[in-house]
């Protein structure tokens, strides 16, 4: 974003059903995130919602690649160009995720991919950008490197942000195993599509390839101390690890505290539960995992 030139008094639209990074990114850089809501059964952002929040002083477009599942580029790209408005892809979860066959990270001007040790494919810590044009590739290049590409020669005013070559060879490494991963983590949610009772299973477009970095159901109609007491009973009663992403919209955090009306986000944070989905999991994790679900959501029928 400061590699285009995001600054004070530009509008950023925005998720608010995601983590906090999303909306950070636009602030750090002096800009102010406008916040929308999502789609109800894929979690990715509202292309009708995108279309009411454009303003004049709006510049770009941050769609969220979701747990995995890539938001509807094709519509989003489509109300950008109309309007004149950039496009950031935070693909922070969703390495190797697809829409209609291309890959995410390549629709915009530049695509956001995390490195840190919980995502499909780490470094230990750093991240990427895709960029959309080889002169936001250089100006990236510079912002990360002190303002420099030779030795003292500053162009900019830059940060320390170099990835080690230490962290750059692990992801080397990973990247290469990154597509068996994937394939093992598809068919974990395959079975759990196929096995599991009481809650409601990720939908999956049929324009786009997820790549299950959460595999996140839902309790429907649940509140959410109903959520957080089923996902108590998976912990203590059956041993089987859970977590809530994300519990507290964005828009409702300290930072960011803004009264706008985003109902099904406000139902997602209420409703949401991620399961376990990685790639170490064997056929009797699988198996305890959907036992102790069924049994859970059955006792609270």
């Amino acid at each position: 974003m400061l590699g285009l030139g995001l600054g004070v008094g530009d509008e950023v639209i925005v998720p608010s059903f995601t983590f906090a990074a999303t909306a950070n990114t636009v602030a750090v850089c002096g800009g102010t995130p406008v916040f929308v809501d999502v789609d109800p059964e894929t979690f990715t952002i509202d292309p009708a919602a995108i279309e009411a929040a454009i303003t004049e002083r709006t510049v770009g477009i941050q769609p969220v690649h979701l747990y995995g599942h890539p938001a509807p580029m094709d519509r989003i790209c489509a109300i950008a160009a109309e309007h004149g408005l950039w496009v950031f892809e935070d693909a922070a979860q969703a390495h190797g995720a697809r829409w209609q066959g291309a890959q995410v990270g390549t629709f915009g001007q530049g695509g956001m991919f995390s490195l840190y040790p919980t995502k499909n494919m780490t470094s230990g810590e750093g991240g990427m950008v895709a960029c959309g044009s080889g002169e936001l590739a250089r100006q990236v290049r510079l912002l990360r490197n002190q303002g420099m590409e030779a030795q003292y020669a500053n162009e900019v005013a830059g940060f320390n942000n170099r990835m080690t070559d230490i962290h750059a060879a692990i992801g080397r490494v990973q990247l290469g195993k990154l597509a068996a991963w994937t394939a093992t983590r598809q068919a974990n949610a395959a079975f759990f599509d196929q096995h599991l009772e009481g809650v409601v299973t990720p939908v999956v477009r049929e324009q786009a390839t997820h790549v299950y970095h959460q595999y996140t159901v839902r309790i429907e109609g649940a509140s959410a101390a109903e959520r957080d007491a089923f996902a108590t009973a998976l912990r203590e009663e059956h041993q089987v690890g859970c977590g809530v992403y994300y519990p507290t919209p964005v828009h409702r955090l300290a930072t960011f505290r803004t009264e706008v009306d985003l109902p099904v986000t406000e139902m997602l944070a209420a409703e949401v539960l991620s399961l376990p989905v990685h790639p170490s999991l064997s056929d009797l994790d699988r198996e305890r995992v959907v036992a102790a679900v069924n049994t859970v959501a059955k006792a609270g029928a």
